[in-house]
């Protein structure tokens, strides 16, 4: 894979491999897609999958190579292509879960395009890429992330040209702050994905555990929904639901997997096989709601909220 954002085939560096996943290279790096499930809770409390992030996983010589060191090792001309082919074999492997309704969350960097051409072209790749996946316009959930991004304008721009084209928005690593803040008025997206490392943090005082309600009632209120991603811990999921917040990320509920995954085994709510059943073969995922307390992965139940449960 060698060239500019100005490539136009999105395919012609594709390897689809014998179990039918999609994967694609860049000089002597292999790249896939793990994706990882972010959960919501249904009517009656249960867990189940709304949407998976797209991640991906690179290898040097059957060797994994950890992703910041395989990003530094892109030639500044080739990162715009590199984004787009990694976010088309998230989208295509996302479109093989047989899982309907699923959403799948892509990352676009603002400050990769040089002009609205470059977008356009994107957007249109995009489109293409759903396509084949047999996947929906609404079912693409595109995260701006504005690092390195020097004008304000093409961010606003790319989010038009994507929202027209039927994708969804997601402002990423929202961290509360007054650039953040004014990211979210600016956008307008329909969900907000906060910083790991923030929520983690905030967690563990009451002060930010209050500050972090706020902020979900006030987004709740304007219509985007909000995403806690890095949870770790059953305390943290306990306080996540407290809050309110509408879909959770992270190990504790499930660790990211190179496509194909075996989420439909683990989680056959949503799959189509499910929806022809009268009743799910196993039980999902309950909150505590519904249950005394949730036993995820088989790791003991947490019993308080807050920093006294990581005592």
């Amino acid at each position: 894979v060698q060239g500019t954002m100005r490539s136009t085939s999105i395919f012609s560096n594709l390897v689809r491999a014998d179990d039918g996943t999609f994967c694609t290279s860049y000089r002597k790096a292999f790249l896939q897609s793990a994706l990882q499930p972010i959960f919501r809770r249904n009517e009656s409390g249960a867990f189940v999958i709304d949407s998976v992030e797209g991640l991906v996983r690179a290898s040097h010589d059957g060797a994994p190579c950890p992703p910041a060191q395989f990003f530094a090792s892109v030639a500044k001309d080739d990162m715009g292509l590199i984004d787009s082919m990694l976010r088309t074999i998230h989208i295509l492997n996302t479109g093989r879960l047989d899982r309907p309704g699923v959403h799948v969350f892509v990352n676009f960097t603002p400050g990769l395009y040089r002009t609205e051409q470059d977008v356009k072209q994107e957007a249109d790749r995009i489109r293409i890429a759903t396509h084949e996946a047999g996947m929906s316009p609404g079912q693409i959930v595109c995260e701006i992330s504005e690092k390195g991004n020097a004008s304000q304008d093409l961010p606003v721009f790319l989010v038009d040209q994507l929202r027209d084209s039927g994708f969804r928005i997601a402002v990423d690593d929202y961290g509360a702050g007054d650039s953040d803040i004014e990211r979210v008025k600016r956008l307008k997206p329909d969900y907000v994905k906060f910083e790991a490392g923030w929520v983690r943090e905030s967690m563990t005082s009451s002060a930010g555990a209050g500050l972090m309600r706020m902020l979900v009632e006030r987004f709740q209120e304007t219509g985007i929904e909000t995403v806690f991603p890095g949870l770790e811990e059953l305390w943290q999921l306990d306080l996540t639901m407290e809050i309110g917040v509408a879909l959770m990320q992270g190990y504790v509920l499930a660790r990211p997997e190179l496509a194909p995954t075996t989420f439909n085994e683990r989680f056959p709510e949503g799959t189509n096989a499910a929806r022809k059943r009268p009743e799910p073969a196993s039980p999902a995922f309950r909150s505590p709601a519904a249950e005394p307390r949730p036993i995820l992965g088989g790791l003991r139940p947490a019993r308080t909220f807050g920093r006294r449960a990581a005592q």
